[in-house]
């Protein structure tokens, strides 16, 4: 299956020269508070519901939906998505926010302080197989298979880009609790 990509530059030129876009931040609530791109509104990868994406749209319905994550995998994920669920007019923006603030584009910030999810991911991988090795050496060489799990579960998510980790702490209260009625389908006017 082929997605289409634009760049985060290509993006705002659109955007800029006025073509309605429909951008959509496939990120954490906690994420996207920290940092998106303005005019993003949110719709989180893991509550995303397609038809009710599409009976929202303001901007006209022949015009491509834009999806934007962090680096572009979730954004892929979503395109996937709507592919599946039969709209293929979906273009995943190349290199997501990162890009997007790279680029220097506009972006709107909360300062909510919310660390990347894939830094939790690594924050949360890196302790647990600090964790198995110390009880392994001090309490049972049965703790080692802790630290084993976590290295195999990486090995898995490198190989399928599907992070088990990664989905449940999306779900932590933590990157929930800046929605703030952000993660409604209801377009957001670009600034």
């Amino acid at each position: 299956m082929s997605i289409a990509t634009i760049s985060a530059a290509e993006l705002a030129k659109l955007i800029q020269s006025g073509t309605p876009c429909d951008l959509i931040d496939v990120r954490t609530p906690g994420e996207f508070a920290g940092v998106h791109a303005a005019g993003a509104r949110l719709v989180p990868l893991d509550a995303l519901d397609v038809q009710a994406v599409l009976a929202s749209r303001q901007a006209a319905t022949d015009q491509p939906i834009y999806l934007i994550c962090k680096a572009g995998s979730r954004g892929k994920k979503a395109c996937e998505k709507f592919i599946a669920a039969g709209c293929t007019n979906v273009v995943n923006v190349d290199g997501g926010t990162d890009a997007w603030v790279a680029a220097g584009l506009p972006v709107e910030r909360s300062g909510s302080g919310v660390i990347a999810l894939d830094r939790q991911v690594r924050i949360a991988a890196g302790s647990l197989v600090l964790l198995g090795v110390l009880l392994a050496w001090k309490v049972s060489a049965i703790f080692i298979g802790l630290s084993a799990f976590v290295g195999a579960g990486l090995v898995f998510a490198g190989i399928t880009d599907t992070c088990g980790m990664a989905m449940m702490l999306a779900k932590m209260p933590w990157n929930q609790a800046t929605c703030a009625g952000a993660c409604s389908c209801s377009p957001r006017k670009p600034a």
